[in-house]
């Protein structure tokens, strides 16, 4: 039936390329629609013949251009994807509607790659659905907006189980297949994905390619130890898990191949699943799971809040069902998930987003729902698969786009991602014995920068045991190099400022966030000439809609041979969060670190408890949890340059300065400086 359902689809959408039945200011919209889903038809024709896979490099480019060409930088100011040229050409109602029919319709390239028939069934009769209302005069965008929310509702059940499928089940994962089958000396592999291929990913496997075994083995070691790691440090016992999800981008398939083999030395299965196309899956414009380069950053920024066409309580109630009922019936391998390992890339020319009046945006009761639903959706998934059973690892790699001299940073980076923890975990211990002495700490921007904050720490019951800050030793965050702790909010006051920072591939100039005991109060940024264009930019890209977050993390970077190297390749503004954060002081809005596991215990290597790992939100998910968490955790870098000093107070008033104008001054710590000086 599904094939039959995929032949009659697709037989009456080809006629409709050459029908002339709606009105013209709509017909040009559906023949583009209607080429692009025979277009995705001949690929399924070729793919299932197995002539796609026999096709010569320039000939997968070409396929790889033709499937993402209308979304590329140089077409999409007169796509139909784009809403605002959809608005300008087919009018306000009908525009954004069918601007995000276009969108949906998309998700049918990895659909086809994943042989996923009873998928491209659904959006083509969705398609025709649509269509055929236009044949009669063009309806009332109510009609076409009640024909997309039901869409959503009734194949909830089919995208959404078979997400959290994909999530816990290695049998479900079509990339694990494909890094384990090919031969990823032969380049052509990279096509089989269905994913976007760039010069990056294309030059990162060539580059790859050229390094010794031993270098890859290293790379693949310092990924896979980190998260083993993160278990025994955190006194979690991996060896209840059977499954580990690998997050990467397409090009460093020899690492992940490596690493595979050494989870499965773990007893660890690698889940790889593509992070989503739809918007019943997908959560805003943020990638989560594998993928390939991104064609458009500005086409996935425009269709972030696509939900705000679908987005009412029964709607989320619906989607919570199907999200509890898919736990349910695979509980038993959801308690195997261990959590994610994460490979992330850096280096693309960074992207500032252009804000359209024409895009889908949430109302407020909008984003009251969305908050409910997250903090709902946290509480399930916690459910099934525990925060004090699971952890993760996070580590970072450039692409060839950072610039010419991409061969050294590569090598660079390396070298920081295998530092010596040992040397580092002296070093840190000298600075958290210090931070233990104190009351709270002071932290004074220098020059433009006009920080000026007090963070309070937690007071020690009995010092000898106990310890405020974690000595992070390059486990779950590699590479090495930050203490941190989760302030007490009440006494934590001040303004955050930093001249410009990147949070979530977006880029903030000129950000200034203002903290009353511990929670957001105010905030601005100099993106946009308007104050209002700049807080709502703020409050959704930082606070996801959050009314207020609390600072959930107070650290301190150590890593100043990561800051040497940005300095010298002049790299600063390429950097990821990950290595940027061990650059200087930084600040976490949200959760703490240590969300959902707060009543694990949790040692330094000296032996001593971090008892800091809670604060007065966290705490209440002991009377009612859905309160207790925002559900993000957005860390914001002060560069050394741009700091005066960072000073713990003791009770008695008596100030121990440990950075002075950007370099360390506490005894024991001046070893930190010696990168500083090259």
């Amino acid at each position: 039936m599904i094939e039959e359902r995929y032949e009659l689809a697709v037989g009456r959408i080809r006629e409709i390329r050459t029908e002339q039945t709606v009105d013209g200011v709509f017909c040009d919209y559906f023949q583009k629609l209607a080429d692009f889903v025979i277009m995705i038809d001949e690929l399924r024709n070729v793919l299932s013949d197995g002539s796609y896979d026999a096709l010569p490099m320039e000939e997968l480019k070409r396929w790889n251009r033709r499937l993402y060409y209308d979304i590329l930088p140089e077409q999409y100011e007169e796509s139909y994807a784009n809403p605002a040229f959809a608005v300008q050409a087919m009018g306000e109602g009908h525009g954004l509607l069918l601007s995000f029919l276009y969108a949906e319709l998309r998700g049918m390239i990895v659909y086809a790659f994943e042989g996923k028939t009873e998928y491209l069934d659904i959006l083509m009769e969705l398609f025709l659905e649509v269509y055929n209302q236009y044949e009669e005069g063009a309806p009332e965008a109510k009609n076409i907006r009640d024909t997309l929310y039901w869409y959503a509702s009734d194949y909830c059940d089919v995208f959404v189980a078979d997400r959290i499928r994909e999530q816990i089940l290695p049998e479900e994962s079509f990339a694990a297949d494909i890094i384990r089958e090919s031969d990823i000396s032969d380049f052509r592999y990279l096509y089989r994905f269905g994913e976007y291929v760039s010069e990056n990913e294309i030059k990162s496997a060539q580059y790859l390619s050229s390094l010794p075994e031993e270098t890859i083995q290293r790379m693949a070691d310092v990924y896979t130890e980190g998260y083993r790691t993160g278990f025994v440090n955190t006194g979690k016992n991996l060896s209840k898990k059977s499954v580990v999800n690998i997050r990467y981008v397409l090009g460093f398939e020899r690492v992940v191949r490596k690493a595979a083999e050494n989870f499965e030395k773990m007893g660890l299965s690698p889940v790889i699943y593509r992070a989503s196309v739809s918007a019943l899956t997908k959560r805003r414009h943020i990638k989560i799971g594998y993928c390939g380069g991104n064609p458009n950053p500005q086409y996935d920024y425009d269709h972030r809040n696509d939900q705000a066409l679908f987005l009412d309580k029964r709607f989320v109630e619906r989607k919570l069902e199907v999200i509890h009922t898919a736990y349910e019936k695979y509980k038993a391998e959801a308690a195997q998930f261990a959590g994610p390992a994460c490979m992330e890339v850096f280096g693309e020319k960074p992207f500032i987003p252009e804000t359209k009046a024409e895009a889908a945006r949430l109302t407020e009761k909008q984003e009251e729902l969305a908050l409910k639903f997250d903090s709902r959706q946290s509480q399930i998934t916690n459910e099934y698969i525990r925060g004090d059973e699971r952890s993760y690892t996070i580590i970072a790699w450039p692409v060839p786009e950072i610039g010419e001299d991409y061969e050294k940073i590569f090598e660079e980076i390396i070298k920081i991602n295998t530092l010596d923890a040992k040397v580092y975990e002296k070093v840190q211990q000298t600075l958290i014995d210090a931070l233990d002495q104190g009351d709270h700490v002071r932290i004074l921007g220098a020059g433009e920068n006009r920080t000026d904050l007090t963070v309070k720490l937690y007071e020690l019951s009995d010092p000898e045991k106990e310890t405020v800050f974690e000595n992070c030793v390059a486990d779950v965050n590699i590479p090495v190099g930050e203490v941190f702790t989760s302030p007490v909010l009440e006494g934590t006051n001040g303004v955050l400022h930093v001249s410009k920072v990147y949070l979530n591939e977006l880029q903030f100039k000129d950000l200034e966030i203002q903290f009353a005991n511990g929670m957001i109060a105010d905030y601005i940024c100099g993106n946009f000439e308007r104050e209002l264009e700049n807080k709502e930019y703020i409050r959704d890209n930082i606070l996801h809609k959050h009314p207020t977050l609390a600072l959930g993390e107070f650290a301190i970077g150590t890593n100043t041979t990561a800051y040497a190297a940005a300095k010298k390749y002049r790299i600063e503004d390429k950097l990821p969060i990950l290595i940027a954060e061990k650059m200087g002081p930084h600040f976490a809005v949200g959760d703490t670190c240590y969300s959902w596991s707060e009543d694990v215990k949790v040692y330094n290597p000296n032996g001593k408890e971090i008892i800091a790992r809670d604060n007065s939100v966290s705490a209440l998910r002991k009377e009612d949890i859905s309160k207790a968490y925002f559900h993000c955790h957005t860390d914001i870098t002060i560069p050394y340059e741009e700091l005066k000093s960072i000073s713990v107070v003791t009770k008695t008033g008596e100030e121990i300065l440990l950075l002075k104008d950007g370099q360390f001054v506490l005894v024991g710590t001046e070893v930190l400086n010696e990168p500083l000086k090259m």
